[in-house]
């Protein structure tokens, strides 16, 4: 299993999908419990989701599971969120604070992950931003993510449907903010910016305005979607047809942005 699948577009528009994946290797899936095994926290059918909405697109997805490494941590360890409960560069518990592992990684085995597959999957990334930049002047990565609606270990009540990440508006200029905030708030769903999700490890390092490379990110609550929030996970395909109708046009209007913020 190669740790990252890319399909190249010719478009300004790169999509990450860290979380995706659901690939755990034989040797590290011998050192989950059972509620390891269950990859609750996965981005469920979230790449689906995004699947043909717009021409052109290049996107990047990691195929492992964040409980191998975390795509979107990181590489030092620091955490996202001091002060707040989060989970770290290879994960000890799920999001409601249950242990996954019967054996934890030690520090050897995490260096490993980070060289075979972190790595790997930024490395792609980082190749996959410079080739569009190159060609348009501009790379907009707009970042795909979800999490289950209701999660008390690490947030009050209930999320919002759209949760735009833009680390305060530090990664993307302020017309793209702008754009998306937009189409989330006329569609009528529940939507925060830079609320408890701001923008994770992979927004904030890419997320360079003046360089050209402009980051974004979007955590779906999973009730938007998903049939239900529990196993088996599955996706409700009138949820999802009507959810991609939102998520199509703001794709297309970062598509549009693309020539005005060139250098």
């Amino acid at each position: 299993m190669h740790p990252v699948t890319v399909t190249r577009g010719t478009g300004p528009l790169v999509l990450g999908f860290p979380h995706t994946g659901t690939h755990v290797p034989d040797a590290i899936r011998a050192d989950l419990n059972a509620e390891g095994r269950l990859l609750r926290d996965t981005d469920w059918h979230v790449d689906a989701l995004y699947r043909d909405l717009v021409p052109g697109v290049t996107t990047v997805a990691a195929n492992f599971h964040r409980y191998v490494i975390d795509a979107n941590r990181d590489p030092s360890g620091q955490s996202l969120y001091p002060g707040q409960t989060t989970t770290g560069l290879v994960p000890l518990t799920t999001f409601d604070d249950d242990p996954i592992w019967t054996t934890p990684p030690d520090d050897a085995a995490i260096a490993h992950r980070l060289r075979d597959w972190h790595a790997v999957y930024h490395a792609a990334l980082t190749a996959e931003l410079e080739r569009v930049r190159a060609i348009h002047g501009v790379a907009i990565l707009y970042d795909c993510h979800s999490i289950r609606s209701e999660v008390p270990w690490l947030f009050d009540g209930v999320l919002p449907e759209f949760n735009i990440g833009t680390d305060s508006g530090r990664t993307c200029a302020p017309a793209i903010e702008a754009a998306v905030h937009d189409r989330c708030a006329a569609s009528g769903r529940r939507m925060v910016l830079n609320g408890r999700f701001r923008g994770g490890w992979t927004t904030r390092h890419y997320g360079q305005p003046e360089t050209g490379i402009h980051a974004i990110q979007m955590e779906l609550a999973q009730s938007s979607h998903l049939a239900t929030e529990t196993p088996p996970f599955a996706l409700d395909a009138g949820k999802a047809e009507s959810l991609r109708q939102v998520l199509g046009p703001i794709l297309q209007d970062l598509i549009d942005l693309a020539p005005t913020l060139a250098g």
